[in-house]
């Protein structure tokens, strides 16, 4: 276990003038080791990975009446006292419905130096479950961000969409990466990473990299295809499943969960209103050691749907010294109120790539447990996969 924040003492950590980046693993565990990021019980080993820190749920979730911000002058508990509905003990373990909104102290808290930010996101496997959740900070305006120089508790709001969820003490939803100065990579260094590394594969990007849909088809077995051999372009959620358990692995058979959706031959998909599906780029995505990235939306106005919950890559996603060559970018898409159709090819996101401080003393894929380093068309881990 790492220090607890009774323990903390300088808070700074020393940065050279045009040092820029994301805080890599090493400077994660000095922050908490400096007590800058705080718990109760200390932080797990696992817990940090290379580019960023899982965060915990804590002990009690309270069902509110609605999504909330707190506002610049309120504290998330303040808001919560006000608009929940009941409370809901983790201790031993809750399942929280769909279509409902929960807050959920973090066992994690916050004491940065005022050169730090953070910015959260859920984690892939929580995207890939249609579970809504983002991260709420006492005194903001925003979700998913911390300002530099915050002290205070942080809180996940949680809504699942589609499958009811079974969460505990210590289950992980999101994700937490710090920040150091303007860690984007302009459109010189971007051509220039191109050049020197090709982590995209060869595709042009200007200031972010175009990322685009997969509707040729992904070949199967037998379990998921009428015929062996036909191939599929993703999964639609099936409503009114059983609950899955967080922190179960390849436990679920996929069709009690999921359509496959085939291949058709114009490569289209026509989007249902309101339903979830599971895609794949067209692109395969390689992150070298020195960089991390950020899958974000690629324009509101090209269509009515959401893509991608989760958007953090790490360093050595996909990238052949870290055991992959070339990962597809799992896209986890919804809907909105109209059909919408999808072509092959189309681009639905944008993949931001961002300096590191320094490269990671452990790379993803690298004996870290990683789930997605050479994926495809991969569902969440808590599904069985054929072999």
């Amino acid at each position: 276990m790492m220090p607890t924040c009774c323990e903390a003492c300088d808070l700074s950590i020393t940065f050279a003038q045009d040092q820029r980046g994301i805080l890599p693993d090493s400077m994660i565990a000095a922050l908490a080791q400096k007590g800058a990021i705080c718990a109760p019980c200390g932080l797990s080993d696992d817990q940090i990975q290379p580019a960023s820190l899982d965060l915990r749920l804590g002990n009690v979730a309270y069902r509110v009446r609605a999504s909330f911000l707190p506002g610049p002058r309120m504290k998330v508990a303040q808001r919560i006292e006000g608009w929940k509905l009941h409370e809901i003990s983790l201790a031993e373990g809750a399942v929280l419905e769909t279509s409902c909104v929960y807050i959920v102290p973090l066992l994690e808290s916050l004491e940065l130096p005022d050169d730090i930010e953070a910015v959260m996101n859920p984690k892939s496997s929580t995207g890939r479950l249609d579970v809504f959740t983002r991260v709420i900070a006492d005194a903001t305006r925003g979700f998913d961000r911390v300002r530099p120089g915050y002290h205070g508790p942080l809180y996940a709001e949680i809504s699942p969409r589609t499958f009811p969820i079974l969460v505990r003490r210590g289950s992980r939803l999101s994700q937490i990466r710090f920040r150091h100065g303007n860690t984007q990579l302009d459109s010189d260094s971007l051509r220039g990473l191109q050049r020197l590394e090709q982590p995209t594969g060869g595709a042009e990007f200007n200031e972010s990299m175009p990322v685009s849909v997969d509707l040729s088809g992904f070949a199967v077995g037998r379990q998921w295809a009428v015929q062996q051999s036909e191939p599929i372009v993703g999964f639609r959620a099936r409503r009114h499943t059983g609950v899955v358990d967080i922190e179960c692995r390849a436990r679920y058979e996929v069709l009690d969960f999921w359509d496959p959706i085939h291949a058709r031959k114009d490569q289209s998909l026509i989007l249902d209103p309101n339903e979830f599906y599971i895609l794949a780029s067209k692109e395969s995505v390689q992150v070298p050691p020195d960089y991390a990235a950020e899958m974000v939306p690629f324009d509101p106005l090209v269509g009515e749907f959401r893509v991608h919950y989760a958007g953090f890559f790490d360093p050595g996603f996909g990238y052949a010294a870290a055991g992959g060559s070339g990962a597809r970018a799992v896209l986890e898409v919804r809907s909105r109120e109209v059909p919408f159709i999808l072509e092959h090819g189309q681009i639905v996101g944008r993949l931001v790539f961002e300096k590191m401080l320094q490269r990671p003393d452990a790379l993803y894929g690298q004996g870290i447990g990683s789930n997605y380093q050479a994926q495809g068309l991969k569902l969440s881990k808590h599904f069985k996969h054929e072999s």
